[in-house]
C-alpha cells in the first residue's frame, strides 16, 4: 500500500484531546494498518506573536471572543501545501475544508458516505465566539454541525466526523454489511438485535431468528426497520428508498409486527 486511504488534517487548538479517542477500537487498528492517517496540527503554531494570540474581542462589542483569521488561513495554508507536494496542486485544491460550527450543514450518514469518498479532508475546529466571519467566506468549502446544540469547540464534534467517516473506508470493518446495515444507511432505523441466550430472565428471542431461514429473517428485520423508523423517526421515511407495497402498507397503518 502506497499511503492511506484517507488522510484527516485537524486544526485545533488542543491537540491533546485527540490522543485517546483515537488510540482505542477500530480507528486504532485502521490507523495501524494504514487505512486512515490523522495529521493534528496546532493553531497556535500559525501565530507570530510571544503570547501565540489565536482569538481577539469582536468588532462592534459583545461578550466573548473570536478567532482570529490569520492563524487559520494560515494553517490551512501549510497543510495544503504539503498536500501539494506530496500529491500535485489539484489534490490540494480539491481537498474540502471542513469548519466544525453550530449553523453548518447537518452531518449525518449520507454526508459521512460523501467525505469518505475523499482522500483528503481538512477540519478546521471553530472555539470560543465562533471564527471571522472571513474565513467562513473565503476559506471554508464545507461547514457541518453534528447537532442544535452548542459545544465548547469543535474538537468533539471533528471526532464524531472522523469516526462515522473512517469506518465507511474499505477495509477498516471487517464486514462492509455490517456498515449497510446501521442505521440511516438507507434512511432507516436499524432492526432489534438479539444474542445468547435465547431466554433472559424469561424474555425470549424472536423464533424467526432461530429458524435459520434466511429469508424469513431478512423479510422480518426489514419490516422491524419499517416499523421502528416509523415510530420513532417518521421524518426519515420520505427519502427511504421503499417499495410501492413497503409505501402502501406504511399508510394503511402497516407492516405488521412480527414476534
Amino acid at each position: 500500500m502506497t499511503g492511506p486511504l484517507l488522510r484527516f488534517h485537524i486544526l485545533t487548538l488542543f491537540p491533546e484531546m485527540f490522543q485517546s479517542p483515537l488510540g482505542q477500537s477500530i480507528l486504532k487498528r485502521a490507523i495501524d494498518r494504514g487505512l486512515v492517517q490523522i495529521k493534528l496540527h496546532n493553531l497556535r503554531d500559525f501565530t507570530h506573536d510571544r503570547h501565540s494570540t489565536v482569538d481577539d474581542a469582536p468588532y462592534g462589542g459583545g461578550a466573548g471572543m473570536v478567532l482570529m483569521p490569520g492563524p487559520v488561513f494560515e494553517g490551512v495554508e501549510s497543510i495544503k501545501n504539503g498536500i501539494e507536494a506530496e500529491k500535485g496542486a489539484q489534490a490540494a485544491a480539491e481537498t474540502p475544508v471542513i469548519l466544525m460550527d453550530p449553523q453548518g450543514r447537518l452531518f449525518n450518514q449520507e454526508v459521512a458516505g460523501e467525505l469518505s469518498q475523499r482522500q483528503e479532508l481538512i477540519l478546521v475546529c471553530g472555539h470560543y465566539e465562533g471564527v471571522d466571519e472571513r474565513v467562513r467566506l473565503y476559506l471554508a468549502t464545507h461547514e457541518l454541525s453534528i447537532g442544535d446544540y452548542v459545544l465548547t469547540g469543535g474538537e468533539l464534534p471533528a471526532m464524531v466526523v472522523v469516526d462515522a467517516v473512517a469506518r465507511l473506508v474499505p477495509g477498516v470493518l471487517h464486514n462492509m454489511e455490517a456498515a449497510r446495515d446501521d442505521s440511516f444507511s438507507e434512511s432507516l432505523l436499524q432492526h432489534p438485535q438479539y444474542t445468547r441466550p435465547a431466554a433472559f430472565r424469561g424474555w425470549p428471542v424472536p423464533e424467526v431468528l432461530l429458524s435459520g431461514n434466511h429469508g424469513e429473517i431478512a423479510a422480518w428485520r426489514r419490516r422491524q426497520a419499517l416499523l421502528r423508523t416509523r415510530e420513532r423517526r417518521p421524518d426519515l421515511l420520505a427519502r427511504a428508498p421503499l417499495t410501492e407495497e413497503e409505501r402502501r402498507a406504511l399508510g394503511s397503518g402497516g407492516p405488521e409486527s412480527a414476534s
